[in-house]
């Protein structure tokens, strides 16, 4: 039987979580932080998710508030009973001087498997955010799954980013040509919204061979970064989290 699970999380500028709700393989605790952020990190309680499975995370970082969300451990796409893709959504909102990390660890798409990721960010004026999503198609020696993933932000209304990635059989040919991974088999993006950029903008620019950093039309920039593995692809996200992100 395939599984149908939502976990919710608000957070309060005091620093209170006034809505923790776990559900399912889901669960959600509050774990100690350093600095001033309220932190939440989300725990696998089963195996999951697997074909067919509906899963979904609901944050509102509320007027304020300041909240990091990270996970205990990657996030394995695995093959069920059912032929139907898994879906996993995640649905943020942040309120006017709210400041959500959103930093999980990575998705793994493993043989068999077939996830659909959606990312959905509604941000007011004055909020920042800092979001990271890594990809790593199949575990050591095995081909991926199918995995496809979609973010969408919009800030005060407006369309911010919109981006789809698909790997993984099914995918559009030469996702692992020379012009998307290059047969590199970890991937990742890193995307910082402060209004602060709009008066220093973010330059263009590479880091190293595999990553560049990409101003976008609004005060935000987008890191991409592909590599042979999961450590090096954070080593490459967390050196542009480093300069882009210092709150």
């Amino acid at each position: 039987m395939s599984l149908r699970a939502t976990a919710r999380i608000a957070a309060d500028a005091d620093g209170g979580l006034p809505l923790l709700v776990s559900d399912g393989p889901l669960a959600l605790r509050r774990t100690r932080a350093s600095g001033p952020y309220t932190r939440v990190t989300v725990v696998g309680a089963m195996s999951a998710p697997l074909g067919g499975d509906r899963l979904a995370v609901e944050t509102e970082v509320r007027d304020g508030a300041r909240l990091l969300v990270d996970s205990a451990a990657a996030t394995l796409a695995l093959p069920g009973r059912s032929a139907e893709p898994a879906a996993y959504d995640v649905r943020i909102a942040v309120g006017e001087d709210g400041v959500l990390r959103w930093l999980p660890e990575q998705v793994v798409s493993v043989q068999g498997s077939h996830l659909r990721m959606r990312t959905a960010v509604e941000l007011a004026a004055t909020a920042r955010l800092v979001l990271r999503e890594e990809q790593i198609l199949g575990r050591h020696g095995e081909p991926p799954g199918t995995l496809v993933t979609r973010l969408t932000v919009r800030r005060a209304g407006r369309p911010l980013l919109d981006q789809e990635l698909a790997f993984g059989p099914g995918a559009p040919g030469g996702w692992d040509g020379g012009a998307v991974l290059g047969g590199h088999r970890a991937t990742g993006q890193l995307l910082v919204v402060d209004p602060a950029f709009e008066d220093k903008p973010v330059r263009s620019r590479l880091l190293g061979d595999f990553a560049a950093v990409t101003p976008l039309a609004g005060p935000a920039a987008l890191v991409t970064a592909v590599a042979p593995d999961a450590l090096a692809v954070r080593r490459l996200l967390d050196t542009a989290l480093s300069e882009l992100a210092p709150f």
